[in-house]
């Protein structure tokens, strides 16, 4: 069997597709796993719908594997703002440790710098989640501060409160990690 051919848009096996309606389903399912729920708050899906509609957003469905089945979902928020800040609103994978969440950030900055000519893309994450903290620093991302006990945790995990930290990478520090071939061309 042969190894598939990188589709447009895709890092290795990994290809972000806008997202349709139709989609919608499989995006509250995923954002509704108990592996995902710890680290996301999940939207309804009016705000889903909004974000596909509303062209200040970009909202993806994230194709990996052999067959670039769906495997997850990103939004971007800010892709009109006129400071150029455009947001990583959310990153939400079926599956965890294969690679697609750096594949994913890789398509994203690229996105962000190369195609909506951000000057600052920025998230936030938990701090309950040290594997996607330590995935942001490792691809250039800084961070900025901390909200502190900010989003309420509840579920599996008791009631308590987390912290956010906010990260962001600049134009001028893609461009450096660019030249340094840590970044895709």
């Amino acid at each position: 069997m042969s190894e598939p051919v990188p589709r447009p848009g895709g890092v290795g096996r990994v290809h972000l597709r806008p997202t349709l309606l139709s989609d919608l389903d499989f995006v509250l399912t995923v954002e509704s796993d108990p592996h995902n729920l710890p680290f996301i708050t999940p939207w309804e899906r009016t705000q889903h719908e909004g974000a596909v509609r509303f062209p200040d957003f970009r909202h993806f469905i994230v194709e990996a594997g052999a067959g670039y089945a769906a495997s997850g979902f990103v939004i971007l928020q800010g892709c009109r703002n006129p400071h150029r800040s455009v947001e990583l609103k959310r990153l939400v994978l079926q599956h965890h440790g294969q690679g697609q969440g750096r594949a994913c950030v890789r398509l994203l900055k690229r996105m962000a710098f190369r195609d909506l000519h951000a000057h600052r893309f920025w998230l936030d994450v938990k701090v309950l989640n040290q594997r996607a903290l330590a995935l942001y620093a490792s691809e250039g991302f800084v961070e900025e501060g901390r909200l502190r006990e900010s989003v309420r945790l509840s579920g599996s995990l008791a009631d308590g409160y987390d912290s956010l930290v906010v990260m962001s990478l600049l134009d001028r520090e893609y461009l450096a990690r660019q030249a340094l071939g840590l970044e895709l061309a």
